[in-house]
């Protein structure tokens, strides 16, 4: 299979505008006879199904929660770039594309980023239109704050709660568009399958989550916006309903799967407290503009942190990273906060965890200002914790956090099956091997409002449609492989529960393909899974029937994609001798344990072909070339 990205060629600046111009156009009578079905309402499929609606096509909307306000960008804290330069400190499109592709440790697509940058420009004017309450300066102007791995501040924000007001901006678009009859919602339903008609993307397969009921849904093209799969992890910073099904099920009918080892770890998570823990709470990477991170210099060092004098703490970020100090990306910061815990530094009771200190910046700014920017998280930490960060210091430690792997898509995101298209957290584009920080609520808004609308549009004008019913063979077909996944967990006759089976493969996933891997982990996380998967269709016990509410059922059938994809992630990490962005091989770093590319043999993207149950995956590869940022030794110092 050959992978045909679909950059346009020519300078960097221009290519959006010139592939617009010769995309082929849909004219407004013509729109009204597409469907366009799109799965998940964050802020890619939300803003995907306005925009579509807006234009004039037929749009079904999907999202398993009872309503698309649920979803899970609402989680999102910390704030969206945009290149406006409000701050006249050096800001500019060129500079956020330069910052993207050098934060992704140059395994992103330039074309892809330099677009991201540039429409970053057009979500910010949207959303403000739109009323998103983004925060303002004295003067009235929308203010701006600074995020890791940038020198400037491009972060528009909403105190710690931005993911949340862009996608009441989205959800309110959408709302219109369902009333004005565009858009069909489809609440509590679940895709558990793609159809594939003639090699082209027709329909979905659903279950009604109320009624338990199979259901076909057929369609001109699908835009899957499902988001990422960092809950193969079992501990994540995820909803637990976030899952990997809809694409892993696109996966299996052809869609291939680009660089699926590439996972985030975010450093700023509240410490896990016990086993009985289902989720991960997440601090805004906002809170390291005025926090400073730290641990004691000494091993085993338990004092409290007011104990410690200021000549016995180890201000590990700024001692090593001067110029970035505690803004370094994600991926340096979080390597960081474990390498000083793995020598007995960490602290808290289980000494997996570091401080984060906002004592100076109190002193220095005064109590309301600290609460005017994080009221709320230190609000949601003092619930959590029952400490008080006004008083003490949080403390963090990383956890897994988004996926910048994902479904392999062009320049227009159509995946390699012809009419399925995939944006946002969903697909592999725009954030190379590590996505900085407030980028995922830009590609969200970005490839839903501005890219999608145009690139859908050309696909719909170049094909002739055969007619489809749910009565196609290819329809049965889809439809009895679900009845059969369902059937197989509701008759396992085992006597543990789901989340006993998924919680071991979450603890062999984090050791062996977490913020560090290594050959051999990888090959003993290799040997496991498919154990662990064995003895999850043995042991497991799925209580219920099909014909009703089962949440038990819905979490089986999740739990069970994570079994497979598990093992392609650990066989991409192992594939890739290199370290890069998130994947970290201990065997590959330089003498100041930074990550070592290795871009003459691994400069390019892994895209892993399904060849069906047994065989193994083949991988495909897209080769990156470098015209604008070249490749080098990536230094925050």
């Amino acid at each position: 299979m050959e992978l045909d990205s679909k950059s346009p060629a020519g300078p960097i600046e221009t290519r959006w505008e010139r592939q617009r111009f010769n995309l082929k156009l849909v004219n407004p009578a013509n729109k009204r006879k597409y469907t366009i079905i799109v799965v998940g309402t964050g802020l890619a499929g939300g803003s995907a199904a306005a925009s579509l609606g807006e234009l004039g096509y037929n749009v079904n909307c999907f999202c398993f929660q009872d309503s698309p306000r649920r979803a899970h960008s609402i989680a999102a804290q910390g704030g969206i770039n945009a290149a406006k330069n409000y701050h006249n400190d050096g800001d500019s499109v060129y500079r956020l594309f330069y910052d993207t592709v050098k934060g992704g440790d140059f395994r992103a697509r330039e074309s892809n980023v330099y677009r991201l940058a540039e429409i970053s420009l057009n979500i910010i004017d949207q959303c403000v239109a739109q009323g998103v309450p983004f925060a303002r300066e004295y003067s009235g102007y929308l203010d701006n704050r600074s995020f890791g791995g940038a020198q400037v501040s491009r972060t528009f924000y909403a105190r710690g709660q931005t993911g949340q007001q862009l996608l009441l901006g989205a959800y309110q678009a959408l709302e219109r568009q369902i009333g004005a009859g565009q858009v069909t919602m489809f609440p509590r339903t679940e895709m558990l399958d793609l159809i594939v008609v003639e090699g082209r993307a027709r329909g979905i397969v659903t279950r009604n989550l109320l009624t338990g009921a199979i259901e076909s849904h057929i369609a001109d093209a699908v835009v899957l916006a499902t988001g990422g799969y960092a809950n193969v992890y079992y501990l994540s910073t995820n909803a637990q309903g976030c899952n990997a099904t809809a694409i892993w099920r696109a996966y299996k009918r052809g869609a291939l799967f680009a660089n699926p080892c590439f996972t985030q770890i975010h450093p700023t998570c509240i410490p896990v407290s016990g086993e009985y823990q289902s989720k991960l709470t997440l601090m805004s990477e906002s809170l390291r503009n005025d926090g400073r991170v730290w641990v004691p210099l000494k091993k085993g060092d338990k004092r409290l942190a007011a104990q410690i004098p200021e000549n016995e703490r180890d201000y590990f970020l700024e001692r090593k990273y001067p110029s970035f100090g505690n803004l370094v990306p994600r991926d340096v910061a979080s390597r960081n906060a474990k390498q000083v815990c793995d020598e007995g530094r960490g602290v808290g009771e289980s000494g997996l965890a570091v401080y984060l200190d906002f004592r100076d910046a109190i002193a220095r700014l005064g109590k309301n200002v600290i609460k005017e920017r994080y009221g709320n998280l230190f609000d949601m930490y003092e619930r959590i914790t029952g400490e008080d960060p006004y008083q003490t210091p949080m403390r963090i430690f990383p956890a897994s956090h988004y996926t910048m792997g994902g479904l392999w898509v062009d320049y227009n995101l159509m995946s390699t099956i012809p009419g399925m298209y995939v944006i946002g957290e969903a697909n592999f584009s725009d954030h190379g091997a590590n996505r900085l920080g407030a980028s995922a609520l830009m590609q969200g808004l970005g490839d839903g409002y501005f890219v999608l609308p145009n690139t859908i549009g050309d696909y719909l004008a170049s094909t002739k449609f055969e007619k489809v019913d749910t009565g196609h063979a290819a329809v049965r077909e889809a439809e009895a492989q679900v009845a059969a996944i369902t059937a197989r967990l509701l008759g396992a006759k085992g006597t543990r529960s789901v989340d006993a089976c998924y919680r071991e493969l979450g603890k062999v996933m984090w050791e062996y393909c977490g913020m560090a891997r290594n050959a051999a982990g990888l090959k003993q996380a290799l040997a496991k899974i498919p154990e662990l998967r064995e003895r999850f269709w043995r042991d497991v016990k799925v209580l219920g029937s099909g014909e009703e509410l089962n949440q038990a059922l819905e979490r089986a059938g999740r739990a069970a994609d994570f079994f497979e994809l598990a093992e392609l992630m650990c066989l991409d990490a192992l594939n890739r001798n290199e370290s890069c962005g998130g994947h970290f091989r201990e065997e590959y770093q330089t003498p100041e344990g930074e990550a070592a590319r290795d871009d003459e043999h691994y400069s390019y993207a892994a895209a892993w072909e399904f060849r069906g149950a047994g065989n193994a995956p083949v991988v495909h590869k897209e080769p990156l070339t470098f015209e604008y940022v070249h490749p080098s030794q990536r230094s925050y110092k």
